[in-house]
């Protein structure tokens, strides 16, 4: 039976078969300890992207990325990897961004040969962003003394509790500068001759439309995932999605419910707050 099926097939198929292409999410924001299976990190979509380059006759890896950014040393990890993979596999990598690429999220696109972007995307935010809050009136007003005890006189810099001091501030911007600079050194080394604006303009943290990423070399050109690589390899390509396995109910099945229910529940609120950013 199974020999009489195939004599059905053109013999062109078997000569020429359909190109398959392995797509991986890449989604949500970038973090160390991403939970619930919210949020991206190295532990979490390295199984998919080894998976994904070891599909048997693959001929490409399409990441579809919709990333907010965060952790920036998580964002290279997963850029490494990626890298890694398809010097390994010999296997080209195209990435399509979707609502957003932006810092780390951007920082995602820049381990594949190609970015596509939609017109209407927010790319870019290449720059490091440190925020927080001063509570120190607030304890004042409630009649609330603070106590803090270190052995190191830097170990509790820049303290929300404490009054914050110019040379922690001087500290923190050195930080920052260095990451930066990391930051901007993969780009350029990433993106090469293509790109097309100023270090001022491409390196000042501000976000573009996909057309604008395009014009500035930041993006390859606008396009969809499935028409753009089935007009690269073929009317007939077919596509792979490699999604994470298990969940949070898998891995959190000990938790106390209740306790579990409150951390998903801020984890949610600081996934929305860095949407929030780009209006998302």
């Amino acid at each position: 039976m199974f020999r009489h099926r195939l004599s059905f097939l053109p013999f062109d198929y078997f000569q020429n078969p359909p190109a398959l292409v392995a797509v991986v999410p890449l989604t949500g924001a970038i973090t160390p300890q991403a939970k619930f299976g919210r949020g991206i990190n190295l532990a979490l979509v390295e199984p998919s992207l080894e998976q994904a380059f070891s599909l048997p006759g693959v001929k490409a890896v399409a990441l579809a990325i919709n990333s907010p950014g965060g952790s920036p040393v998580q964002a290279a990890l997963i850029a490494r990897r990626i890298r890694d993979l398809a010097a390994e596999k010999k296997v080209p990598v195209y990435a399509f961004c979707e609502d957003v690429a932006a810092s780390g999220g951007y920082m995602l696109a820049l381990a594949a040969d190609e970015i596509f972007v939609h017109p209407a995307s927010i790319v870019g935010s290449i720059g490091v962003v440190y925020a927080g809050f001063g509570f120190v009136g607030a304890l004042e007003k409630l009649g609330v003394e603070r106590r803090l005890y270190t052995a190191g006189e830097k170990k509790a810099m820049l303290d929300p509790f404490s009054p914050e001091k110019e040379a922690d501030v001087k500290r923190l911007a050195a930080l920052q500068k260095d990451i930066h600079q990391y930051f901007q050194d993969m780009v350029t080394q990433a993106r090469g001759d293509r790109l097309k604006g100023t270090k001022r303009k491409l390196f000042s943290g501000d976000v573009w439309t996909g057309t604008e990423a395009v014009d500035l070399g930041l993006a390859d050109g606008l396009g969809e995932l499935r028409s753009t690589l089935k007009e690269r390899f073929g009317d007939k390509t077919k596509f792979k999605l490699i999604s994470r396995g298990g969940g949070w109910l898998k891995d959190k099945l000990g938790l106390d419910v209740r306790s579990r229910l409150a951390e998903e529940a801020v984890e949610a609120l600081e996934q929305r707050l860095s949407w929030s950013r780009f209006g998302l």
